[in-house]
């Protein structure tokens, strides 16, 4: 099952978060930050001593004060390789290695490869449906994935868009209002 909420990705409810980082295991994005900030010190201690991964590459790490076990940290840009459509296929493909030899049930992730000069949320949905499709085809871990968006426009272009038929599907929720 993929699901697509808009909700918060730091309070997610899942077992591991997958976020972007570029090659020297930096945040990418403000969700990126905010994750980091709310695991703690100690992660960011822990990320300084792996060094650079290449783009497309992944790691994974404990969660430190986040309410999930692990964080996957999937590498989308260095100084010379911009974000790119196949780096975010490669980089989710192989997050998804981990998770699979971890036996993690529960995923959650936000829109991989968007914002200011990178891909268009379109773009990253199409890629990101195809790549969880296929994985969730064919592997029996992640059992659920959702993919956190933050804005009305990565809600329409995520809920625009299906990954293949097969063993998983689809579901769009709206935010809920208090």
């Amino acid at each position: 099952m993929i699901d697509v909420r808009r909700e918060d990705l730091v309070t997610a409810d899942v077992e591991c978060i997958l976020r972007s980082v570029g090659s020297s295991l930096e945040p990418l994005t403000a969700i990126g930050r905010e994750v980091g900030a709310a695991a703690g010190e100690g992660l960011l201690e822990r990320l300084e001593q792996m060094g650079d991964v290449p783009v497309g590459g992944a790691v994974i790490t404990p969660a430190g004060n986040l309410s999930a076990s692990f964080i996957v940290h999937v590498a989308l840009q260095s100084h010379e390789e911009p974000v790119s459509a196949a780096g975010v296929r490669k980089a989710l493909l192989n997050g998804l290695r981990h998770v699979c030899r971890m036996d993690i049930e529960t995923l959650a992730l936000p829109p991989l490869g968007t914002g200011a000069g990178n891909l268009d949320a379109e773009v990253a949905a199409d890629v990101m449906f195809e790549v969880l499709g296929g994985h969730m085809e064919s592997e029996e871990y992640p059992r659920e994935v959702t993919v956190m968006v933050a804005t009305d426009y990565e809600l329409q272009a995520f809920a625009s868009r299906r990954e293949p038929s097969g063993k998983s599907s689809t579901r769009v929720r709206e935010p809920v209002v208090d």
